[in-house]
């Protein structure tokens, strides 16, 4: 069986006082600062997040490990993110928190290229960030993409004769062919009036 392509990536973490009046509910917060490639081949080794810079503001932390694999399965969803604007890397994490403290550490969890995985995160309501992914990675995903991605044959659309009535509800409909006449038809008697002529 021939192994998945696969990107060795770390992932950077900032972790950020909150300006202004926001930081009344939340003084500080955690966002995706970077997705960091190493090149083709097997992952990283997991070794224990490593903080980068420290100020009084922010901590940047460094997080490796992490392998990002394609899937033929997945061409689609590639593509997708190929046509976007910016094609990016999606980074879903979870904010865990701190013993004996009201903050949490970011963990990340997964990274992907793919437009469908991060879509399945969002509808499971994870914390999901983007990063613009460079070009040489572009590069990579394209050639992969370009190879296993097979768009979807057209449907024929069939004429709207075809189609079956519907009422503005949506239940079915008939049409009737017959013409619904009013008044007398020619040919037919006169009808009588309502009130009979007077007698002399």
């Amino acid at each position: 069986m021939a192994q998945q392509p696969s990107l060795a990536v770390s992932v950077l973490m900032r972790h950020e006082r909150v300006p202004g009046a926001m930081a009344r509910w939340q003084p500080w917060r955690w966002v995706l600062a970077g997705v960091q490639p190493a090149g083709p081949g097997g992952a990283q080794p997991a070794d224990a997040p490593l903080c980068l810079e420290r100020t009084d503001d922010h901590s940047l932390w460094l997080h490796p490990g992490f392998q990002v694999s394609l899937h033929r399965d997945d061409a689609e969803g590639y593509h997708l993110n190929l046509s976007t604007e910016t094609p990016c890397f999606w980074v879903m994490w979870r904010a865990d928190p701190v013993p004996d403290s009201d903050d949490t550490v970011a963990v990340p969890q997964i990274v992907t290229l793919s437009y469908h995985d991060a879509g399945r995160w969002l509808d499971a309501q994870e914390n999901v960030d983007r990063v613009d992914a460079p070009p040489e990675v572009l590069v990579w995903l394209r050639a992969f993409t370009d190879a296993h991605y097979q768009p979807e044959p057209k449907r024929r659309q069939r004429p709207d004769s075809f189609r079956p009535l519907t009422d503005r509800f949506g239940n079915p409909a008939s049409v009737s062919t017959d013409k619904t006449r009013r008044g007398p038809r020619p040919g037919d008697a006169q009808a009588p009036s309502a009130k009979p002529p007077a007698q002399p």
